[in-house]
């Protein structure tokens, strides 16, 4: 193969590029699995080739079968562990980026194994940066706020959901689930509506319209993540 350390690691900076590239992509566009979760698969699955190729360099003059498949193995197993940590609830999923991690962790344990101390060290970093650095410029920069949870305390009863479900749609609000659930501190019921929404402008002005309905106490958003 002959690639030295700093080769590497430029392809594992790319992988990072080109797949957070793909990763706001979806994100922008509210797709559950963004920026974090592709930047950690792209890295992790370049880690692993390279390990796979490095061990198929060091024992190709030997007769013995490739040890590459080993990877193989591993990336196969993997997913089973990863799938675990996913969680759907409702309209909602949840774990993506813990079940990416841990595929990636596969990855630094494989290149470890095989003496690739540095690149696994880089990546590392890279996957940190991802985790920790990259989770406030979601937050910041770009709109995760595609879908949303909206919650609404009445005590005009289950009827009034039709009336809800009404206003959201005069704002082209796709509706997702709900969940209707009678209050532990009083008679009043709790209706959790998960939705999709196209645009953001209106958001204050269908939180002010719900609270205008007869029987509604309060009512407010929140972000579904999937963490």
């Amino acid at each position: 193969m002959g690639l030295n350390d700093i080769d590497m690691m430029l392809r594992l900076f790319i992988a990072a590029i080109l797949s957070g590239l793909i990763g706001y992509e979806r994100e922008v566009h509210g797709r559950l699995a963004g920026f974090r979760t592709h930047i950690l698969v792209g890295v992790g699955s370049t880690l692993i080739m390279l390990t796979s190729m490095y061990i198929f360099d060091i024992y190709s003059d030997r007769a013995t079968p490739d040890p590459g498949r080993i990877a193989a193995q591993v990336v196969s197993g993997i997913g089973f562990l990863g799938a675990g940590t996913i969680i759907r609830f409702k309209a909602s999923v949840r774990g993506l980026t813990t079940a990416a991690s841990l595929w990636t962790v596969a990855g630094l344990g494989l290149a470890v194994g095989a003496g690739l101390f540095i690149p696994a060290t880089f990546t590392t970093i890279l996957v940190l940066a991802a985790l920790f650095f990259l989770n406030r410029v979601e937050r910041g920069m770009i709109r995760r706020d595609w879908y949303k949870s909206l919650e609404i305390d009445t005590k005009a009863g289950a009827s009034q959901l039709q009336e809800i479900r009404s206003l959201l749609s005069e704002y082209d609000v796709e509706i997702k689930d709900f969940d209707v659930k009678r209050s532990s501190s009083s008679e009043d019921l709790i209706i959790k509506i998960s939705v999709k929404l196209l645009t953001n402008e209106y958001d204050n002005e269908i939180i002010s319209k719900i609270r205008e309905l007869d029987g509604v106490r309060k009512a407010g958003w929140s972000i579904l993540t999937d963490s």
